[in-house]
């Protein structure tokens, strides 16, 4: 359906607050799904939200429940992930992905499920 451009890299401190966002090109089909990913250094891709497209409902894992909250502009077919209370352990390269993967958290999770890759951008998080 297209590719996914992400936004620039950052720094910020422990504490602050950043908004990414990931701007879809193509269209959307039946059962789209945007989500975001992490990978920190040495470690595995790991899920972080998802969005359905037709109508916005939400998903989080577990780990970072409350402290993330993602959203889409349909219109503009743009994802975003705001982020708050940033620790050093968020400090990741991250990854937008769009796919038609079963809305449960468990195959969210699956990155098999994701079509579309965003280029990844590097977070760092500063004391």
């Amino acid at each position: 359906q297209g590719h996914l451009i992400e936004s620039g890299g950052a720094l910020v401190q422990a504490g602050d607050s950043l908004r990414r966002s990931c701007a879809a090109s193509g269209r959307t089909r039946s059962g789209y799904i945007m989500a975001w990913f992490s990978q920190g250094p040495g470690k595995e891709r790991e899920y972080v939200a998802a969005v359905r497209w037709s109508d916005g409902v939400v998903d989080y894992a577990v780990s970072v429940c409350g402290r993330v909250t993602i959203s889409r502009d349909f219109a503009q077919k743009t994802m975003y992930l705001q982020m708050n209370s940033l620790k050093a352990e968020d400090a990741a390269v991250y990854f937008c992905a769009a796919g038609f993967p079963p809305w449960t958290t468990t195959q969210l999770s699956e990155t098999r499920h994701y079509l579309y890759w965003g280029q990844g951008t590097q977070v760092n998080v500063s004391s």
